[in-house]
């Protein structure tokens, strides 16, 4: 299973909270998955359909605890193992749809129907708990995440703007920042940041899926350091190396055509010791001299040896 579906999973077993987060809820998931269809004998039914067993048990019970309906269910022609469905929940029965339209407000008070696919009802997540009980439904219902292994990726996708900057407004109260790309016919919500999907799986709830997330999150951002570290101390050695090679050659050509004895004793001794500790640095070297000398000295006189090495050449 991928860590999407584990957190799906997780989600989807967290109690249902107290009755206006339920609400919240199955508002949620009607705002995604609601329909109505009229059946052959001209009634109207209110039906839900779902990708997800998990999600398809979380309405269930939603409704049942909800609403004290025993809903009438359908499930589709994928093999029992298998998480992925389609599968269908269906209210037959008109006051039961009237009532739960009603109070997730896709019903008006007047009697008008305002529809699916659009924003919940602001009243119904006014509470800072159905807030993060509509962000969970949400990623249920049109969520997805990458493997944090591989990348930081979450997004959900929506049918309209209206939903999509809902998503956007609602994760601002909990200081989270998500963007909006139109893909094809889509409105798809995402964030990119490690630490911003992290606190989001803990808004929605999923606790032991938040721990693995991070913990996998701290491995690669040691792992990257613990890369920049190297990199740069390879970097810094073959520099050094570079270094020390060319200045050994400038001294092995002064010594040929120049000869040391000729050279000040400061230059005379750097450039002695240098051909004696091919492979020091700059400070081990000056720590060599008598009296030693610092870094900048030490350059000093390798610069002087290098600039009399190119008038010989």
């Amino acid at each position: 299973m991928s860590f999407s579906s584990d957190v799906k999973e997780e989600i989807a077993k967290t109690a249902p909270g107290p009755r206006h987060c339920q609400i919240a809820q199955i508002a949620t998931v009607l705002n995604h998955c609601g329909s109505l269809r009229r059946t052959k004998d001209g009634r109207e039914e209110l039906v839900i359909s779902i990708e997800r067993r998990s999600l398809y048990r979380k309405c269930f019970t939603l409704l049942r605890k909800t609403y004290n309906i025993n809903s009438v269910s359908e499930i589709g022609d994928g093999p029992d193992d298998e998480k992925s469905g389609p599968y269908e929940i269906v209210i037959s029965d008109k006051d039961d749809a009237v009532n739960i339209l009603k109070g997730t407000g896709i019903l008006g008070r007047d009697g008008v129907f305002k529809g699916f696919h659009r924003s919940v009802d602001a009243i119904l997540i006014k509470n800072s708990c159905c807030r993060s009980a509509f962000l969970g439904m949400t990623f249920l219902c049109t969520g997805s995440m990458s493997d944090p292994k591989k990348g930081y990726h979450l997004e959900m996708v929506c049918e309209n703007r209206e939903q999509a900057q809902q998503i956007i407004d609602v994760m601002a109260t909990f200081e989270l920042e998500a963007k909006i790309i139109c893909r094809k016919k889509y409105f798809v919500v995402y964030i990119k940041e490690g630490s911003a999907i992290v606190d989001f799986i803990g808004i929605c709830g999923a606790r032991v899926s938040l721990m693995e997330f991070e913990n996998l999150r701290i491995l690669k951002e040691m792992g990257n350091s613990i890369n920049r570290r190297v990199n740069c101390e390879t970097a810094n050695i073959a520099k050094t190396v570079a270094a020390s090679t060319r200045q050994i050659e400038d001294i092995q050509l002064i010594q040929k055509l120049y000869g040391f004895e000729r050279l000040p004793d400061n230059l005379r001794e750097i450039a002695e010791v240098r051909q004696g500790h091919p492979d020091a640095s700059l400070q081990e070297l000056g720590e060599l001299l008598d009296p030693p000398v610092g870094k900048s000295g030490v350059n000093h006189r390798l610069r002087k040896l290098s600039e009399l090495a190119s008038e010989l050449r």
